[in-house]
């Protein structure tokens, strides 16, 4: 967690293959979980939020190659509160129909 904008925005490019200034949200976790980095740029600048819990852990997805998996806004705001990102009690989403 020592790296802030540049270092993050850099690991988004080289690592991840992704662009940083892309319309979307970047989320970094530590190794005990109990701080997230989001990264997103807006218009002229980068956005770098920071969270470190007094208490518990973010229930951090586990993702088959342990890099990049895309969530929902969604499922963004489950993590940042604490819930597993696969809630499978939730509501489904539902697509708004025409009506003729």
């Amino acid at each position: 967690m020592r790296k802030s904008i540049d270092g993050l925005a850099v690991i988004v490019q080289m690592s991840f293959k992704l662009d940083p200034f892309s319309n979307a949200i970047f989320v970094f976790c530590n190794s005990k979980r109990d701080k997230i980095k989001l990264l997103f740029w807006e218009n002229n600048g980068f956005w770098l939020a920071y969270r470190r819990l007094e208490r518990g852990r973010f229930k951090w997805p586990e993702s088959p190659n342990d890099k990049v998996m895309p969530i929902t806004e969604r499922q963004l705001h489950w993590l940042l509160d604490g819930l597993d990102i696969h809630q499978n009690g939730a509501h489904r989403a539902v697509k708004q129909r025409k009506i003729i």
